[in-house]
């Protein structure tokens, strides 16, 4: 993968100095338009209100501090509004909102700062509404419009980026850089958000040329079948490239061109590619074309996120997409698929680092599932423990007879045991367990529920992350073919003793949450939103604009 955008004190240092020229603006009096910047200046400092040209100036910290290091000289000439104005523009290809940025009030500013006719108060307020602007875009850019934690209170992918002071940065270096080149290199760089800006475009162009017929509710179409729906079924495929050129064939029968496109849609939507129309390819057909794009916009967000500081090799866990991948170098070298999280036990979004991996684990039942699976179970059936090979362990140690524990009255608070399960093929855990220490007590694991693998979608766990061929996983990740090669990995699996193996490099491990994601060949595949936060995103996003309540960086705000 490239390079991530630089931290965020170079980030916005670079954006502010590059997005404000040097060049004079066309005023007839420099020494009054400094003034009127002091007077306005001085009410952002001041915390109260300040408005130009309808919109607000909501950067109170970063944009007084530059101004005060310029000794509120203006800061911006007409070569570098052009240049943020073609930014703000742009942003629409990111998913964002150009009128977040000041694009109305600029326009309106701008004839007159081209012609010479502003007067001293309106090209204070064009300065003050550009640097703010850029403040706001740039913000957005590097990371994210949207506060995940305001959504989520789990969420633990927070980022405090230090760096140095970006306006100290800012007045060292205001000749070097250029507003466009500045801001274009926020964004994440890699792979995964280039191919989404793609989709984005290619699905606004769908919508463009008139979206996609609806295909009209029905039974399910299947290959064979004469049906006038499949006429419908065929302009639907046809809009997103599933269906190519057609020949000559009546349109309203489903024969081989159609299935093969109807299986390749199916592939993309993450069903079963069984070739027919039922219930669940019908919906997805059904989605509308403007439905789609929101849904981009929204991974796009998420991307500006989480897609920073990415290390060339890491293990990435896709919650939605049922899967993992382990890159190396940047290039994928092994994907599986896993079981995650049921919708009322999420797995987490979170960074961490696989450290260590547990061989013939044995499972300490978490207190979660003790209060919501195990205590209810045990009072509905006294032999469900010895069903799940389940012992009862007190806290030195010693096994305890389950007929001497009280079970009605037993919670979670007042329990004073522990219960666990031996390593064995039935372990919860599987024959092997991987470790990234993380206050959710989430890792991933094997498991003995291998028949889950096969449905399309595979929620099932009370958080953790189960792997299908965790084998395959320990040994790319001991990277150790002497010591640790696959049949020395089983070889420990079969002595049935708990082993704790510790990696020799901590390896990142990513858990994220894409419902979206674009490929290489530019095709497009959207995932079910399985824990439904989609909507919360969408809605953040299209709202008005609005700094984070905590802090960026350890010493700064906005």
């Amino acid at each position: 993968m490239h390079k991530s955008a630089p931290v965020l004190g170079v980030a916005l240092g670079l954006l502010f100095f590059s997005g404000v020229a040097a060049a004079a603006s066309a005023i007839a009096d420099p020494a009054a338009v400094t003034n009127a910047i002091h007077e306005r200046v001085e009410l952002v400092r001041a915390g109260k209100p300040l408005t130009i040209g309808g919109e607000p100036i909501v950067s109170r910290l970063i944009l007084p501090r530059f101004y005060e290091t310029r000794c509120f000289q203006a800061a911006w000439g007409p070569e570098a509004l052009d240049q943020l104005q073609r930014a703000i523009e742009e942003s629409y290809d990111e998913g964002l909102n150009p009128d977040d940025y000041h694009r109305r009030a600029l326009a309106e500013f701008m004839p007159r700062l081209r012609a010479g006719a502003a007067g001293n108060d309106l090209a204070a307020e064009a300065d003050i509404l550009a640097t703010d602007a850029v403040i706001r875009l740039a913000y957005h850019l590097f990371i994210g419009k949207v506060d995940p934690e305001a959504l989520d209170p789990d969420w633990k992918a927070a980022r405090l980026i230090d760096g140095k002071d970006p306006v100290a940065l800012m007045e060292s270096a205001i000749a070097a850089g250029e507003v466009g080149s500045a801001l274009a290199a926020l964004p994440p760089q890699q792979p995964i958000y280039q191919q989404l800006k793609t989709a984005l475009a290619r699905y606004r162009g769908i919508a463009a040329a008139g979206g996609w017929p609806r295909v009209p509710d029905g039974p399910t179409l299947k290959p064979g079948m004469r049906d006038e729906r499949v006429t419908v079924l065929r302009k639907r495929l046809a809009a997103t490239g599933d269906l190519g050129e057609e020949t000559g064939t009546d349109p309203a029968v489903f024969d081989g061109t159609v299935e093969a496109a109807v299986r390749k849609f199916q592939e993309r939507h993450n069903l079963g590619s069984d070739g027919a129309v039922g219930k669940s390819t019908l919906e997805a057909l059904q989605v509308p074309v403007q439905r789609r794009i929101d849904q981009v916009r929204v991974n796009l967000e998420r991307a500006r996120w989480i897609l920073y500081d990415i290390p060339p090799s890491f293990v990435l866990v896709d919650i939605a997409g049922f899967d993992i991948t382990v890159f190396r170098d940047g290039t994928p070298v092994w994907e599986s698929r896993v079981q995650v999280g049921k919708p009322y036990r999420s797995t987490p979004i979170f960074r961490a680092a696989i450290s260590y991996l547990v061989l013939n684990p044995t499972w300490t039942v978490p207190p979660v599932i003790l209060k919501n699976d195990i205590l209810p179970a045990v009072r509905k059936n006294p032999a469900y423990l010895a069903s799940k090979n389940l012992r009862v362990i007190d806290y030195q140690g010693r096994e305890v007879d389950p007929a001497t524990v009280d079970w009605s009255g037993a919670t979670v608070k007042n329990f004073p045991y522990l219960l666990r399960q031996d390593p064995s093929p039935s372990n919860s855990l599987g024959l092997i367990k991987f470790m990234f220490p993380n206050e959710h007590n989430v890792y991933l694991h094997d498991t003995p529920s291998k028949e889950l693998f096969a449905r399309d979608v595979r929620a099932f766990s009370s958080g953790c992350i189960r792997v299908e061929r965790p084998f395959e996983l320990a040994e790319l990740l001991l990277a150790d073919p002497v010591d640790w090669s696959r049949e020395k990995i089983k070889a420990a699996v079969d002595s049935k003793e708990t082993r704790t193996v510790k990696l020799e490099t901590p390896v990142p491990i990513l858990l994220y949450y894409w419902t979206v994601q674009g490929r290489p060949d530019g095709s497009t595949q959207f995932l079910r939103d399985i824990y439904g936060r989609d909507d919360a995103v969408l809605k953040a996003l299209d709202g008005e604009f609005k700094f984070r309540k905590k802090p960026l960086t350890r010493n700064l705000g906005f």
